[in-house]
């Protein structure tokens, strides 16, 4: 035998049997970094459109210095970062799209592995809520859906909607802790801090976006509630502090925006929600069985005290006492006295609960845009019971039957065309909107200039390369520059300097600003 043979180095400890340190990459981790490169390139290659106008011109603003009160941290990040880097209103659009994604995933793995910790399950409610919505195509932020999400990306919406699942993670975790919180010494001020944290997180959220804000303040609510037992001081304290410093922020937060319509319809439509969203409501079944089990578990044993994580729960009654023999048939939460003490423990569940606040929060404040939020709970709901290990009851494959056939019609029905392209579609499915770009106009007119158009997507657009829209009767000295569609008609005073071969639109300079006419009642036809 050769004397150079090679050695392998023993290893010790719990790397002994795998020979070494190696992680394992979960199932979540595979499929989210998968979705995260699909979403990025289908976010890449739909152009700007809708309220994306409204947000780069928020950031072109604070990037040439002006002020604006109304802004959200988010936009004067955004701000900042355009003056250090020397990025564009859009440009920036483009490269906080990943970036708020990344957060929007790992909320939402965090979140559903405070849940339960089933490995799939995390797997599953990315694919609800990529597709599980309806047979109707919208529009808008606020949700986790394949087409909206390739336009609301870039926007404020998303991240605050990934800050939110944040939140209400690591509330739910600390909902969960029931040691004694201890306001002296370090660990005191740890405690503290760690939810002074929470609360301005909560706080953060309600400035980014308020409809997000109060949406996240009930979820808040609904995990405390749920899970928190023990109403001692220190649970007060605690949870006292949270809802001061989040209701001290979201005060300042209560600022309202008026974004442009959509070309599709969009979830805050109170009239078309019912054709978008109505497959999301095939959860309620699994948020049901979910308020019956902790409603009779509670029943059944009162001398438990809070909350476990998910686990394989067996379908079939449970034993009476620690025997194998014999369903539990006259036990309390079934039959009998116990019966109306089980459904009120059923609240103990944090998803039921936020459903339910969330309905709340969405009827009586009349925030449509609060509808991702709502679908949520059923939605994560379906997957966690989903997730459970096999063999499954009837009505668990029944579920599942149904829940895969609404993810297939819901994907061919609307979701599709976000990640299929146009040029390979074999069937002809729902795409983005393709809104025409303005970069032709913009390379003529400076940053500031006033420009007089009526356009519909130029008025939504042009303000996002820095540039001021004026009325068609504003006589101001300033204005030089006329946008006109095919429709209208030349100035005699107006030269043409451009035009897009696509819409046939025609980008004008006055030669006599001082006294020009209102463009309505200009005569001279356009020449090309």
């Amino acid at each position: 035998m050769s004397t150079g043979a090679l050695v392998r180095r023993a290893t010790r400890g719990s790397t002994a049997l795998r020979g070494g340190r190696v992680r394992r990459l979960t199932p979540y981790q595979v499929f989210g970094l998968l979705f995260w490169l699909l979403m990025t390139l289908a976010y890449w290659r739909v152009p700007p459109c809708c309220e994306a106008g409204v947000h780069a011109a928020a950031v072109a603003r604070l990037r040439a210095g002006l002020t604006d009160t109304g802004a959200s941290p988010y936009v004067v990040a955004q701000g900042a970062l355009a003056r250090l880097t020397g990025l564009t209103g859009w440009q920036l659009l483009r490269v906080c799209g990943p970036l708020n994604l990344l957060v929007l995933l790992t909320g939402l793995g965090r979140l559903v592995r405070v849940l339960t910790p089933r490995p799939w399950a995390p797997v599953l409610a990315l694919a609800f809520l990529s597709v599980l919505w309806g047979t109707r195509p919208a529009w808008g932020g606020g949700s986790l859906a394949l087409l909206p999400l390739t336009g609301s990306l870039g926007y404020p919406s998303a991240f605050a909607l990934g800050l939110t699942l944040w939140a209400w993670a690591l509330t739910g975790a600390r909902a969960r802790d029931l040691r004694r919180v201890r306001y002296v010494g370090p660990s005191g001020l740890r405690s503290l801090s760690g939810y002074a944290g929470l609360g301005l997180l909560y706080g953060t959220v309600a400035l980014v976006d308020p409809v997000t804000g109060v949406g996240a303040a009930a979820g808040a609510v609904a995990f405390v509630a749920g899970w928190q037992r023990g109403w001692r001081g220190a649970v007060w304290g605690r949870w006292a502090l949270l809802c001061t410093v989040a209701a001290a922020v979201l005060a300042c937060g209560t600022h309202a925006r008026v974004l442009p319509s959509s070309p599709y319809g969009s979830y805050a439509d109170p009239g078309g929600w019912a054709g978008q969203c109505w497959l999301a409501l095939l959860g309620l079944p699994a948020l049901w069985l979910r308020a019956r089990r902790a409603g009779g578990a509670a029943a059944g044993r009162p001398g438990r005290r809070g909350p476990t994580p998910d686990g394989p729960m067996p379908d079939g009654p449970m034993p009476d006492g620690p025997g194998r023999h014999g369903p539990v048939r006259h036990g309390p939460g079934r039959h009998g006295p116990g019966r109306p003490t089980a459904w009120p423990a059923a609240w103990r569940d944090p998803l039921v609960l936020l459903f339910a606040l969330e309905c709340l929060v969405l009827v009586c404040g009349r925030l449509a845009g609060l509808l991702g939020l709502v679908l949520l709970a059923p939605q994560c709901a379906l997957a966690v019971e989903l997730a459970a290990e096999r063999p499954w009851c009837r009505w668990r494959r029944a579920l599942g039957w149904a829940a895969a056939g609404a993810v297939c019609l819901g994907f061919l029905a609307a979701q599709a065309g976000a990640v299929v392209p146009r040029s390979v579609d074999p069937v002809g499915f729902v795409q983005p909107p393709r809104w025409p770009s303005y970069d032709w106009a913009a390379r003529h007119i400076g940053p500031g200039e006033p420009v007089v158009t009526d356009a519909y997507y130029a008025v939504r657009l042009l303000p996002g390369y820095g540039i001021d829209l004026a009325d068609g009767h504003d006589h101001r000295p300033r204005v030089r520059w006329l946008l006109l569609t095919r429709q209208e008609r030349l100035p005699a005073e107006a030269v043409v300097v451009d035009w897009s071969r696509r819409t046939g639109e025609v980008l004008a300079r006055l030669t006599r600003t001082g006294d020009m006419s209102p463009v309505p009642l200009v005569t001279r036809s356009v020449t090309r």
